[in-house]
């Protein structure tokens, strides 16, 4: 029996996502694992608090590589003229949330993975760039300003929706793309939780003191 394309983008989405390339550095370049190192965190901060900038930068470009990858794959099978549907709209948005699973929630690492930032802005700019662009730029200048990772990301994710909001113009509301902008902004503050705990206390670190 032949399965619908969408279901089929959904594990693709996952595995692509579930590529644990920071796991993958420390275990190439210092033989450990990131899980049991600094936040525990797979992510490129937690790279660079351990391995350093290169390490941490050649991760973040992956991390936001699979995220494009498995939105434009999907746009690629369900959108080919680049002519969208709301149901089209739907698959290419919950291949991209698969992508996002699959970096949280790897299977390779018992399902201990990453925040998603990197790999969410990657989801954003496959889907609609200029707002992947738009909440990348809200979060260097977060981070310019404060030189705290997860506050940046934070207030990039809660600039999300309101940022997916104008993007839509004459071409009107795309409901799939605003859903998950919801969606990935509920995440990365479900992800973020102990670090706002520790930013309302006070108690969270600066990069490059501290975890996070």
């Amino acid at each position: 029996m032949a399965f619908p394309p969408d279901l089929l983008l959904l594990p693709v989405g996952y595995l692509l996502g579930s590529i644990p390339f920071g796991w993958l550095a420390g275990r190439w370049l210092a033989g450990i694992d990131l899980r049991q190192e600094g936040s525990g965190s797979t992510g490129a901060t937690n790279v660079l608090r351990v391995l350093g900038k290169g390490p941490a930068l050649a991760v973040f470009l992956l991390d936001v590589l699979k995220g494009t990858a498995a939105v434009l794959l999907a746009k690629a099978v369900l959108q080919p003229l680049g002519e969208f549907s709301t149901a089209s709209d739907w698959g290419v948005v919950a291949s991209g949330l698969a992508a996002l699973a699959g970096h949280i929630w790897p299977v390779w690492l018992g399902w201990k993975g990453g925040k998603a930032v990197a790999t969410g802005l990657g989801m954003l700019l496959g889907l609609t760039w200029p707002v992947g662009l738009a909440c990348f730029g809200i979060f260097l200048t977060t981070l310019s300003l404060s030189r705290i990772v997860s506050l940046s990301s934070v207030v990039a994710a809660l600039s999300l929706p309101l940022l997916m909001l104008g993007s839509f113009g004459d071409s009107g509301l795309r409901p799939a793309y605003l859903s998950l902008a919801l969606l990935t902004t509920a995440l990365v503050l479900w992800r973020h939780r102990s670090n706002l705990q520790r930013l309302m206390a006070g108690t969270e670190p600066k990069l490059g003191a501290g975890r996070n």
